[in-house]
């Protein structure tokens, strides 16, 4: 048995799964804010629910987390959730529950998650999108996570985007960068624009639903996200080629979105045909657990 935990900014999930990746239980709580000992204490107490409801076998437990661990130092960096930067997470968590465990960023379960059973499975090189409070990338090649030698393969959303209109101002990012990917493409980012251009509070869903119902300022919203993440993954494609690329998070719902963006990623890819197929998520919000628990292969 394998058991996965998604470490999120405001839930934690864990999935026990079989040999054959079918789901045996599920559990989640809240996370506790800003308290470190109680995040510990939690995914404690949610591995020890499954493995009790498994008759108390012992699973092999990987763990995605809003952040990577420093190759430098092994402890959390880069995590959104700030309270767990510095800290030695793998080292404690093993600690609690006295086996080994493997650990990856949430975008990188995310792919790995889609590249083993979900929308990318038989692809060679998927690289997986998280499109949310924040925006992740994971790279997955030969069902294999790619890590990067200083652990931030995939960081996609901390590269910059280049305005290219008077109407776009870059914002400074929580990583303390102006203009990150993140501050144009993440479910905020675009409530943002769109209060910024009609003065109306929308969040990302209000807005999509808007767009499909002809409001014109939410289409107009729709667009400019669209034309900005086709900039933004161009640079992929252009750096890793991959075979496919698949959205998750909020904003993944979005079914304009997988019109859109190609039609706009098309002027910035260096070649004259694009193969690359933009994708949607087979396993939802439950992707990244799923990831975290295939770090573990059969």
């Amino acid at each position: 048995m394998r058991i996965g935990v998604d470490l999120g900014g405001t839930k934690i999930e864990a999935i026990a799964l079989d040999a054959d990746g079918a789901e045996c239980a599920r559990v989640r709580r809240a996370t506790p804010q800003g308290d470190y000992e109680a995040t510990l204490d939690a995914i404690q107490a949610l591995v020890v629910d499954l493995e009790t409801r498994a008759g108390g076998r012992r699973a092999h437990i990987g763990v995605a987390t809003p952040g990577a661990l420093s190759t430098a130092t092994g402890r959390l960096k880069n995590s959104n959730s700030v309270c767990l930067n510095g800290r030695p997470l793998a080292t404690d968590l093993e600690a609690r529950l006295e086996r080994p465990l493997r650990f990856a960023n949430d975008a990188n379960c995310f792919a790995l998650s889609e590249a083993t059973d979900g929308s990318a499975a038989g692809r060679r090189v998927v690289f997986g999108v998280i499109l949310g409070t924040g925006v992740g990338g994971g790279i997955v090649i030969d069902g294999r996570v790619v890590d990067g030698r200083n652990a931030i393969a995939g960081e996609w959303g901390h590269n910059p985007l280049q305005p290219i209109r008077d109407d776009e101002c870059p914002s400074r990012c929580y990583c303390g960068r102006l203009g990150c990917i993140e501050t144009w493409l993440s479910g905020p980012a675009l409530a943002q624009d769109h209060q910024r251009h009609t003065g109306q509070t929308m969040d990302a869903e209000d807005i999509s639903a808007g767009a499909a119902h002809g409001d014109l300022a939410c289409r107009a919203t729709l667009e400019r996200y669209c034309e900005r993440a086709g900039r933004a993954l161009a640079g992929v494609i252009n750096l890793l080629d991959p075979d496919v690329i698949v959205l998750g998070g909020g904003v993944s719902n979005i079914d304009t979105l997988y019109e859109r963006i190609p039609l706009y990623w098309r002027e910035h890819v260096f070649s004259d045909s694009i193969d690359t197929e933009l994708v949607r998520n087979r396993h939802g919000d439950s992707s990244g657990v799923r990831g975290a628990a295939w770090l573990w292969p059969a």
